[in-house]
């Protein structure tokens, strides 16, 4: 059976749009238009582009006669080219080096697309955070305001979490798939109450009762994901389990 081989998209003659890409949009910005170079892998090497306003080609090879060099200029963080102006269209579309870096070609349906995966995420975020439970829910609002949290009304706490699925909802989503947060959240809470004490340089974890230490931090690590792996081994599932009975 013969296979098929893939046809690359048919250029389309229309208006374009380009914008700058990291939210950038200052009053005039100007890419290059000349010193470009594009490997060619048909000819096997690269050749040479440059912007003209004379020229029917961006190919310097292909050039007839004289040469006026253009200037590629954005205004507010964004270039029009009318379907008039193919040379700069194909350019800026198909050869220029600086597409995908620097700038973007505004897709509408592309554009559609995205915003529709957004808000897909930001409803399934909003659902998850409705039907959370108040532990789960204060140990992720912890990770978005401290341990202000532990002040708030499970009302206040309910609110902050469907404002922080709304505002993040991948961010949201990621925590409320983290096993470790509740265990982090409880180790926090515990050492807030005064169960737990944690020494001045973070290194040393003891029970506040009787200073007797329970674990030492591994050096440059975070002092409570450290304490909340250790809390999920066999040796630490004991102060886990004791920690868990105080807090009730």
């Amino acid at each position: 059976m013969a296979t098929k081989t893939k046809t690359a998209p048919k250029w389309e003659i229309k208006d374009r749009s380009y914008y700058l890409i990291n939210g950038k949009s200052p009053l005039t910005y100007t890419i290059k238009g000349k010193n470009i170079f594009w490997f060619d892998k048909e000819k096997g090497y690269e050749r040479e582009l440059k912007y003209t306003l004379n020229q029917k080609t961006c190919f310097v090879d292909e050039f007839k006669g004289d040469a006026r060099l253009g200037h590629i200029v954005f205004e507010d963080g964004v270039l029009i080219v009318p379907k008039e102006k193919q040379t700069l269209q194909k350019l800026m579309s198909l050869y220029h080096p600086d597409h995908g870096k620097v700038f973007a070609e505004f897709d509408a349906e592309q554009e559609a697309e995205d915003d529709l995966d957004i808000i897909e995420l930001e409803i399934d975020a909003l659902n998850a955070a409705k039907s959370m439970d108040i532990d789960q829910a204060e140990a992720i609002v912890r990770t978005n305001i401290g341990s202000e949290v532990s002040n708030m009304t499970s009302k206040e706490i309910k609110r902050d979490l469907l404002l922080f699925a709304k505002n993040d909802p991948k961010l949201f989503l990621e925590l409320a798939n983290d096993d470790d947060i509740n265990i982090r959240n409880m180790a926090i809470k515990a050492a807030e109450l005064g169960i737990l004490k944690i020494s001045d340089d973070q290194r040393t974890f003891k029970w506040a009762s009787t200073n007797k230490k329970i674990m030492t931090v591994p050096f440059d690590e975070h002092p409570y994901s450290a304490f909340t792996a250790f809390l999920k081994t066999d040796e630490g599932l004991e102060v886990y389990k004791s920690i868990e009975k105080r807090l009730k």
